[in-house]
Order: structure tokens, then sequence, then C-alpha cells
């Protein structure tokens, strides 16, 4: 993140009181970010978004008796403006697909590090999105397809030939900026983080796109 004015205002939404507490130290030694609150329930938080400006909710799956494909349908219906990142501690590839349907920007594992959390929260702050690689296929499958313009198919050629983004930039006369911002978009499209990923879902998955 590199806003260094304007906190990223975060709702934590977990049942285990030592979870959220953990999360909201870690994040409070993040300099552009802000725990604005932390609770347990779906009744709850709804209650908080109707007064709190918040840009990103980290939501727990399994909330005890409720669960957060739940969350994701009420928030929606109250017109929530933020993105939800999913965390869990392990979710079946269906409610995967579910959550994918619902729009969520990403679903990220409890057991991985406290760095990969702040790193998917940065992704996903920069209109990306986070799965992991067990949901990879999950969320290929379950987002619609989008159609990407001519210079993103030519870039993703010659990403599929080995080339660097300097060599690409070359071959297509335009600045290595201009191909980072092509490689961003078909990142964004495909649902992935880097480009062997994208390479993978082109041949597998978006093969229009080809």
């Amino acid at each position: 993140m590199t806003n260094t004015t304007t906190k990223y205002r975060i709702l934590i939404i977990d049942d285990h009181a030592l979870f959220r507490e953990s999360v909201s130290r870690l994040l409070a030694a993040e300099a552009d970010c802000e725990v604005v609150a932390h609770c347990a329930s779906i009744t709850e938080a709804l209650q908080i978004l109707e007064t709190t400006a918040t840009d990103l909710v980290l939501l727990d799956f399994d909330l005890g008796h409720e669960k957060g494909t739940e969350f994701v349908k009420r928030a929606q219906s109250s017109r929530l403006k933020g993105k939800i990142l999913v965390v869990t501690a392990g979710i079946s590839e269906l409610e995967a697909a579910e959550l994918i349907r619902q729009g969520v920007s990403g679903i990220f594992m409890k057991h991985s590090s406290a760095a990969s959390l702040s790193q998917s929260i940065r992704h996903v702050r920069d209109g990306n999105v986070w799965f992991e690689q067990r949901y990879l296929n999950t969320a290929f499958q379950a987002a619609p397809q989008k159609k990407i313009t001519l210079r993103e198919r030519q870039v993703l050629e010659f990403i599929l030939e080995g080339l660097t983004n300097k060599e690409i930039a070359a071959r297509l006369d335009i600045s290595e900026s201009a191909v980072k911002a092509s490689l961003q978009q078909l990142f964004h499209k495909s649902g992935v983080r880097t480009r062997s990923q994208l390479v993978r879902v082109a041949l597998d998955r978006h093969r229009s796109w080809l």
C-alpha cells in the first residue's frame, strides 16, 4: 500500500476473540491500516457497517452457528461498499465456489503467515483477488468469463512464449510500464497473482483468449 495519508479501514468478523485481537494488533503495526472494529457475529457486523465506513471486511467463514456466505448475502442487500476477504481454517470447494459467485475478493487460509495476510490485504486493496492455490481452479470455474483487449491478448501471447516485460515492450514498441499495466489487468481478469499461474489458467480455462 502506498497511500500514507488515508488509512485502509478494516472490520474483522471472527467468533474467536483471541484471533480477532491478534490480527488487530498485527494490523495496528501497519502505518496505512486501521481496524475500525471487530466482532463475533453477522448481526454485530451489520450494525457496525451501518455507522462505520469500512474498506475491507476480514470474514471468518465458520462463525459457529452462522456461515460466511450468509454475511456476504446480507451485506450485499445492505449495499456494503467495502471488499470482503474470507479468512478460514478450511472450506469445501462447493463453499468456495459459492463465495466466489457472491463476489468475495479472496480466500485466505488461517494457517498462513502473518506476512502473507498483510500481503493479501495489499493485493485486494490494489484491486486484485487473492485465492489460495487449492481454490484457484474453483475460482476459474466459478468466476464469469471476461473479455480481454487486443493489447492484453498480445501481451499474453508473448508471455506464453516466455518473454520478459522488457522484451515484450520492445516487440510491441510500447513502454515497460504499459506492459505491466496490461499484465495486471490479465491477473485481475483471470483471478491469479503470478505469471506462471496466468500461463496455466490461459491454457486450461481461457482458450478463447488465445
